[in-house]
Parts: C-alpha cells; structure tokens; sequence
C-alpha cells in the first residue's frame, strides 16, 4: 500500500478521505438564496420540446401560488427567454448575480441574458459551459423559490452530467416524441438517470397528436403513439401527452407563453408536486 502523501491529485492511497459521496459534489447556493425544489427537464436527443415543457410547468407551477424559477443549462442552444418575450439584461451585484423576472413573476437565468445580442453564438468548450451552468446556481440569487426548473441540453455529456452532480435534484422529467426511435430518447435518459441515482419522475410526449379544428379528431401525425409501452418498460409514468397546438406554438414565437389558457400540463404538475413532497 502506497504511502499517503497528503495531496489527493497525486497520492494513490485508498484511504477514507477519497471515498467521495454523491452530496460530496454538490454545489452550495449562496447566502442569499433559498430553492426548495428541483426538477430536471431531460431528453435523449434534441428537437422534442423540453424547452416547451420546462416552460409551460413554470408557469403552471406559478398559477398555482408557487414562486416558480428556471435555470436554462442549454448554454448553447438558449430559448427560454425568447418564450417568455425576456429581453432584459441580468444585472451583477458585487459578488452575485441578479436573475431575471418575467411578466408573472418567474425567475429566470439563461445566457442570452448575459449576451450583448440573443443571437451571439456560445462557442465554448464543454467544461466552460459547465462551469457557466454551475455559477447559474451558486452565483445567482435565487430568492424563495419552491420550484425551480432547469432546461437541459439533449443527451448524456457534459451539462447532463454538470447538473446531475453538481445540483440538488428532486427528479428529472424526461420528454419525447412519438417517432419510432422513441424507445431509444427515453432509454438513454432513463439509464443515466439510474447511473446517478436520480429519481424519475415520469414521460412528458411532446408533439403527440393535433386536434383537426373542424371535426375535433385527435390525428397522429408521427404515427401511433407507444409512449404507454415504452414507459411500462423502463417502469416509469407517463405524466401528460401534449399535441401539435398552432396557438402554443405562436404564441412560444412571439414571447407570450404565460397567457397561453390550455391546461396541458395539469395533470403533470398534480404528479410532480405529489411525488417530491
């Protein structure tokens, strides 16, 4: 056994001081925050809405009497702002900075927010981007929240990984869509999920039907939905089903997506606040 040289970077031993726990890498808020809950919004691939969903819960969440917050960790890919129509700047304080509020008062981080224009291109090497999502979190003043959502980017890399470690999730909704490689989107999620012990929340299916406006059929556009299949599978609950809807969809583009009136995510929400309380 090697002797124990007191610089774990260089030293080989194995003793006590390495065997490192999940809390372990945890990153702490300041002084100034409190956030009581997070939820993780994740998918295998790019493309399927988890912007969408990480939005429409916010402000579901916040109809309800919850102070309501979102992290957006796709630092590449930023779209929360332009949803909620959020073109103000985050402004800095001495040491922390302050995040952004929407119309009804969501609190909001992305790094749009920081960027001189919304369409500046991040071209960052992963562990800058994840360094960025980590001061999202202990470097922002996040002020009484009870939810706070956090807007990942697709797939298992660097960010997925950033947040899994680094933030306090109470569980992570996984979103899909109804194409045939649906089984695939929800097993890698699933399968990094278990790999770092986080719970699952359940299956959001973006883009899962539209409503023909004359006759009122449900019309799968991609085909039959499997969801309930695949969900059973990987033993996880499919939360809600949301269709192809022309008026979400305008009013995501035009910043207006917390007077939208559908009550889609409902029943998502009823699953989530019951499952982390």
């Amino acid at each position: 056994m090697s002797e124990c040289t007191h610089d774990c970077s260089t030293c080989t031993a194995d003793c006590d001081s390495r065997q490192m726990t999940k809390e372990d890498f945890l990153e702490k808020l300041n002084d100034l925050s409190s956030v009581k809950k997070v939820i993780g919004v994740v998918s295998g691939k790019g493309g399927v809405g988890k912007s969408l969903v990480t939005s429409l819960l916010a402000v579901t969440f916040r109809r309800r009497g919850f102070q309501t917050a979102i992290l957006d960790a796709d630092v590449t890919g930023p779209s929360i702002p332009k949803a909620f129509g959020v073109k103000e700047k985050a402004k800095g304080m001495e040491n922390y900075i302050l995040p952004v509020m929407t119309k009804t008062g969501i609190q909001m981080m992305s790094v749009n927010l920081l960027l001189e224009n919304e369409t500046d291109p991040v071209v960052w090497r992963g562990p800058v981007i994840a360094g960025t999502v980590k001061q999202f979190w202990t470097d922002v003043v996040w002020k009484d929240v009870d939810y706070m959502f956090v807007d990942m980017p697709p797939g298992t890399g660097d960010v997925p990984l950033t947040v899994f470690q680094s933030l306090p999730l109470d569980g992570i909704v996984i979103v899909t869509s109804p194409q045939e490689l649906v089984s695939m989107i929800v097993a890698k999620a699933v399968n990094m999920a278990k790999l770092m012990d986080i719970p699952i929340l359940g299956v959001v299916e973006n883009m899962s039907y539209v409503t023909c406006p004359d006759c009122g059929r449900k019309i799968s556009v991609f085909g039959e939905s499997k969801i309930e299949a695949v969900a059973s599978e990987f033993g996880v609950d499919v939360l809600t089903k949301l269709p192809i809807d022309p008026v979400l969809a305008n009013n995501c583009d035009n910043g207006l997506i917390e007077l939208f009136e559908g009550d889609y995510m409902e029943a998502a929400a009823d699953a989530i606040e019951k499952a982390v309380q």
